[in-house]
């Protein structure tokens, strides 16, 4: 006979339902994946366009930086657009890449960075040194497109940018760009990580001004200038590894801001074994948490039982379950597979990779435990070399 956990006479299977009910109903239907910028833009929409600059840090991407800034180059925008990358003591020829490119446009600025100064995240000194340049370089830029070294944009991309803002006076607006998901664990973690990040920051609640969510995707954000200037730039932020929600954060204090999806704006990032994502998902994870072992052990209790327990249960009737429970269980995951579609859908996948979220959530639930054991052990954030204390 087997004796399953009970809260009180309450089968512990009712906490996953009534929390996937939940979810789906009140959660700013996060799962629909539906907030998204990918409309045919015209250069009719406005008579006069907007300055922009482009602030690109850059740290041992010699893979990625060519296609990044050639992308950029290729841009149909009719305003004037200059091109800044910070080569942040690259060690691995990026710098040779991106002075050969120079040579050519002359919108184009290489900077090379100068030597990271106590209390800044590499990143972030990057974009500093950039956004310093700028004033020089373009001092009447309305906008600052801040952007990954790793990003290709398709040749409107900072047209549909820039109307989208512009049109919504938004002070932000930030595209989630399409991963790379070719290799078998890129398939299994690439959509579910998608799919959590829209879950703790739903998309329709963060471009709601009335609400006080907001995040953003560093890989691509359009930023009003005098926004940003109103906050100090990124030195508050400066010791941040989750740089952008917290920038977001700062910026919807300051008005509107809009984050979505997109199939326009690529990562060329490959992750081709479990060790590269787990290192990616492991740097930031405990601080995402607020550095927090109460958050850490709530955090792993909410992940077993939405995740793990609706297929464990399910599966009892193997074991001679209760009929109830394992209805129950079924349920729940069949709610988790219809929440998750969406998303498996931008990504072009069967939804039989949706029966693979439960696995997925308990590698995420093990990656955070991970981040938690290297902030104990003073190894933080490791990044491209570097070291954090999250």
């Amino acid at each position: 006979m087997v004796t399953f956990v009970t809260y009180g006479s309450l089968p512990i299977v009712i906490v996953p339902l009534m929390v996937w009910v939940g979810m789906l109903v009140l959660r700013g239907g996060f799962w629909r994946a539906d907030q998204r910028l990918e409309f045919t833009p015209t250069v009719q929409a406005f008579k006069d366009w907007p300055e922009v600059i482009c602030v690109i840090p850059a740290r041992n991407e010699a893979l990625t930086i060519s296609k990044t800034v050639m992308s950029l180059m290729d841009q149909t925008y009719p305003g004037n657009f200059s091109i800044i990358v910070v080569d942040d003591n690259s060690e691995d020829g990026t710098s040779i890449i991106l002075n050969a490119i120079a040579r050519r446009p002359r919108f184009l600025h290489v900077v090379s960075g100068k030597p990271i100064e106590q209390g800044w995240s590499g990143k972030l000194w990057a974009v500093h040194q950039g956004l310093e340049k700028a004033r020089n370089v373009a001092p009447e830029a309305s906008y600052v497109l801040l952007t990954d070294a790793d990003i290709t944009h398709d040749k409107d991309s900072l047209l549909r940018l820039v109307i989208k803002a512009r049109s919504g006076n938004l002070n932000l607006v930030s595209l989630m760009a399409r991963l790379r998901a070719d290799s078998f664990w890129e398939k299994l973690l690439i959509p579910p990580f998608i799919f959590f990040f829209q879950k703790l920051y739903p998309f329709s609640w963060v471009n709601d001004p009335k609400r006080a969510t907001a995040a953003a995707a560093g890989g691509c954000m359009l930023v009003r200038r005098s926004a940003l200037d109103s906050i100090g730039g990124v030195e508050p932020i400066r010791k941040r590894l989750i740089d952008d929600c917290q920038l977001a954060q700062l910026l919807k204090k300051k008005g509107p801001i809009w984050l979505g999806l997109t199939n326009q704006v690529v990562s060329q990032r490959s992750y081709d074994n479990l060790h590269e994502i787990w290192n990616m998902v492991a740097r930031t994870a405990f601080e995402q948490i607020g550095n927090s072992f109460i958050a850490l052990i709530g955090t792993v209790f909410a992940m077993f039982t939405i995740y793990l327990l609706p297929p464990i249960v399910t599966f009892s009737f193997l074991l001679g379950g209760p009929l109830e429970l394992v209805v129950g269980g079924l349920i729940s995951w069949v709610l988790m597979i219809v929440a998750f579609q969406p998303t498996l859908s931008f990504y072009r996948f069967s939804l039989a990779w949706s029966l693979l979220l439960p696995v997925s959530a308990f590698l995420y639930t093990l990656m955070t435990i991970s981040s938690a054991i290297r902030c104990m052990r003073g190894r933080g954030g490791a990044w491209k070399g570097r070291h954090y204390m999250t």
